[in-house]
């Protein structure tokens, strides 16, 4: 693969291997005993020389931050002796928080779509904004529980307040195991109130799947394509509108859907990675998906960096509101789809197969799972 030079030495620090933009960055000498190569080169997984600018530019002011903190710490302190505890307590050899999440991003991000960075950068974001760049050893179990507060303050969902918890967790808990920290994590343990709200999806009925599918034949067009697609194959939204042509096969003796990942759209569970037969309404979207030719299957949400999930529902949650006069979201044709395959009454396991659900006991995670023809007769009993 060719290696061609561009904008090496300027502002952007960037180059192309192939068509793939790539960031590198010397080392300064007075802080090249951090690092165990003397060169900085990270993948900017993009083709775009705006989108690959914009994160060279966030990568090397990341960087300046950092290398400007590792040289203060080399600083002898003024005043030393005045300090108290706690001030003597402020200096730590231990990696702060920016530290761990650019680790936690680095070995967990491989593979993952733009939006899992968006999500861990947001979430560790509000407590770097709250309780700033510490060492991991400087933050206590009462900052987590102020922390906490804040987040009510600011009129975030319980929910979303334990999402945050979560990554702030896991984020921390990696790199006190990637590293051997004797350090506990003091977000562990954060007592979270349940405020009682609670968010139903509830099932599409039988009726209402019956309206959307007669609108999706009659309208014939990418988005209802999407609806119809998503109705008989129990996909999440993100499965299906990240879906390139090749993912339809439609010359097997079963049609069916490779749903596999992609550097624009990643799976949520290893259990997301499944073929699920095409019938009904998803095999006449997908036979309408491949006679239109392009590359990805709904060009209007994904492209070569993402797989615009958040659009897509929107819109989608929009229309089928209109058309079944009720308060019904597109997440609800999953729930719908599992209903339809308990009314027929198939196995549990299949039905956890085809929706690439996780299984709930350890025997079920053994063999390969049942055969393309198993898991379409069942479908065939639930086509719409």
């Amino acid at each position: 693969m060719t290696k061609q030079l561009t904008n090496l030495g300027s502002p952007t620090f960037t180059y192309r291997k192939g068509r793939v933009f790539y960031y590198s960055r010397r080392v300064p000498s007075d802080l090249r005993n951090h690092y165990s190569k003397p060169r900085i080169v990270q993948s900017l997984r993009t083709k775009s020389p705006a989108i690959a600018e914009k994160a060279a530019l966030m990568l090397t002011a990341r960087l300046e931050e950092y290398w400007l903190s590792l040289r203060i710490k080399k600083v002898k302190i003024p005043a030393a002796h005045l300090l108290t505890d706690i001030g003597r307590n402020s200096q730590s050899d231990l990696p702060d928080i920016r530290m761990a999440l650019d680790e936690y991003l680095r070995l967990k991000g491989e593979g993952r779509d733009k939006y899992f960075y968006a999500l861990t950068n947001r979430n560790v974001g509000y407590l770097i904004e709250f309780l700033g760049i510490r060492a991991l050893d400087l933050y206590s179990t009462a900052d987590a529980a102020k922390l906490r507060d804040w987040l009510k303050e600011r009129r975030l969902s319980s929910s979303t307040i334990k999402r945050i918890f979560s990554t702030i967790k896991s984020v921390i808990n990696l790199c006190i195991s990637e590293n051997g920290l004797a350090v506990k994590n003091p977000f562990i343990g954060i007592y979270m109130p349940n405020s009682g709200e609670t968010k139903t999806r509830y099932p599409v009925s039988s009726n209402n799947i019956k309206k959307l599918v007669n609108e999706c034949y009659q309208i014939d067009d990418d988005l209802r394509w999407l609806v119809a697609l998503l109705i008989d194959s129990g996909m999440r939204l993100s499965e299906g509108a990240g879906l390139i042509e090749d993912d339809l096969i439609l010359d097997s003796e079963i049609p069916y859907i490779n749903l596999r990942p992609h550097p624009h759209r990643s799976l949520k569970t290893a259990n997301s990675r499944r073929k699920i037969p095409l019938v009904g309404a998803s095999l006449w979207a997908a036979r309408q998906i491949r006679a239109n030719n392009t590359y990805y299957c709904f060009p209007r949400y994904t492209n070569e960096t993402c797989c615009n999930r958040n659009s897509a529902s929107a819109a989608l949650n929009k229309w089928i509101k209109v058309v079944c006069k009720t308060h019904v979201v597109i997440h609800g044709l999953r729930h719908s789809f599992r209903d339809r395959l308990r009314a027929v009454q198939a196995p549990v396991d299949v039905i956890d197969q085809l929706g690439g659900w996780s299984y709930k006991s350890i025997g079920e995670t053994y063999g390969d799972g049942y055969q393309l023809d198993v898991l379409n007769e069942w479908m065939q009993r639930i086509e719409s």
